[in-house]
């Protein structure tokens, strides 16, 4: 029964007893409190904190009168082509001893593209040159010994015949040799590189051998333009010289000045369809041969003259917002939001004439958001 006490006692608190430990001083108080607050700052910041909302854009366009304008008529699609393509060859059978060129290199009109194997042609050139000075030296004693009444004109007619054609023996082997030498026939970059050193090269096909037909490709950018193909149901509204807009696939919000070289005087039966040829106003580095591409037939449309010039810049209609009867826009500046009233002068299906309360090169959001704010935070899209 005493252990049971004893153990019932060491169960209960003793009241009297004195703290374990010294209590908490006040300034300890007052830095847990404070350090508590700013924890509870810094989450209500974090968590309520407004987020940037990304909205699309439009810059805002004045309103152009030109003299002239031009309207769409007819659109097709093609490639860019390049009028002045080679691939580089040489006129006989030889080996490849060295390549001097690499893809994306430019090259000048005239200059080294590779050297083939001549040192049997310098051979035969050498043996011929020294044939032409032994008949320059029997042509000479022939003439020498005539002179004399030693020699008959039959003999020295002979020696001069000799002597012409060893003469243009050796010119034949000196443009073989020279042969041998791969030029560029016109400036240009190389595009593509078929020979490699210690290769058989030749003008015409090996018959499925190994003997490459070509050294490299070269292409003029300057002779580049777009070939497109007409529905021949529509052909009738193209015609030489007329203006153009191309759209290449890989940049279709570059608008290329263009205009109508000529028009292949042929139909494919098979697709029903007639080829145009389209040249590029504008040179660009970014124009490559075989890029799709999408041409614009434009109509002139002459100014009517007297015409009242309109004023004002032009939006998207859906960039409008109405609100208690007046006419709103949203601006971008700076990452926030500007709630703008404007004066609608006239609207059209897609776009509204602003007269009031923009001005040209402004960002506005392109669809008016009633849930966004005045001074909102926002991202360009």
């Amino acid at each position: 029964m005493s252990d049971k006490k004893d153990l019932l006692n060491n169960l209960k608190i003793d009241r009297n007893a004195p703290p374990s430990e010294e209590p908490m001083t006040p300034l300890s108080r007052y830095g847990i409190l404070g350090a508590i607050s700013v924890a509870i700052v810094i989450g209500w910041l974090f968590f309520t904190g407004e987020e940037p909302v990304e909205v699309t854009t439009f810059t805002v366009k004045e309103i152009n009168q030109n003299d002239t304008s031009a309207s769409s008529i007819l659109d097709a699609s093609g490639y860019v082509v390049a009028r002045r393509r080679a691939t580089v060859s040489s006129k006989m059978t030889g080996k490849v001893m060295e390549v001097f060129v690499e893809e994306g290199m430019y090259v000048e009109k005239g200059q080294l593209l590779a050297q083939l194997d001549d040192s049997t042609l310098v051979a035969d050139l050498n043996y011929s040159l020294s044939q032409l000075n032994e008949a320059k030296r029997v042509y000479n004693r022939t003439k020498e010994l005539a002179k004399d009444q030693l020699a008959s004109q039959a003999s020295l007619d002979a020696a001069e015949a000799a002597l012409e054609g060893f003469d243009a023996l050796a010119d034949v082997r000196k443009q073989m040799v020279a042969d041998m030498k791969i030029l560029a026939p016109f400036s240009g970059v190389v595009v593509y590189k078929a020979a490699q050193p210690g290769e058989m090269i030749s003008p015409v096909s090996a018959g499925g051998g190994f003997t490459k037909t070509g050294i490299c490709t070269i292409v003029d950018m300057d002779s580049l333009e777009v070939e497109v193909d007409v529905n021949e149901a529509f052909i009738n509204r193209v015609i030489a010289g007329q203006p153009a807009v191309a759209n290449l696939n890989a940049y279709p919000k570059w608008d290329i000045p263009a205009k109508v070289i000529a028009i292949i005087p042929t139909a494919d039966r098979n697709k029903a369809t007639v080829k145009v040829r389209i040249a590029l106003l504008e040179k660009d580095e970014r124009v490559l041969p075989d890029m799709g591409a999408r041409v614009s037939f434009l109509r002139k449309v002459e100014k009517v003259e007297k015409q009242d010039k309109k004023e004002g810049v032009m939006i998207p209609l859906n960039a409008v917002g109405e609100i208690n009867n007046a006419s709103y826009v949203l601006i971008v500046s700076n990452g926030k939001l500007k709630l703008s009233e404007v004066v609608v002068a006239d609207e059209t299906s897609n776009y509204a004439r602003v007269t009031s309360g923009l001005a040209t090169g402004s960002k506005v959001v392109a669809r008016f958001d009633y849930e966004l704010e005045d001074n909102q935070k926002v991202t360009i899209n």
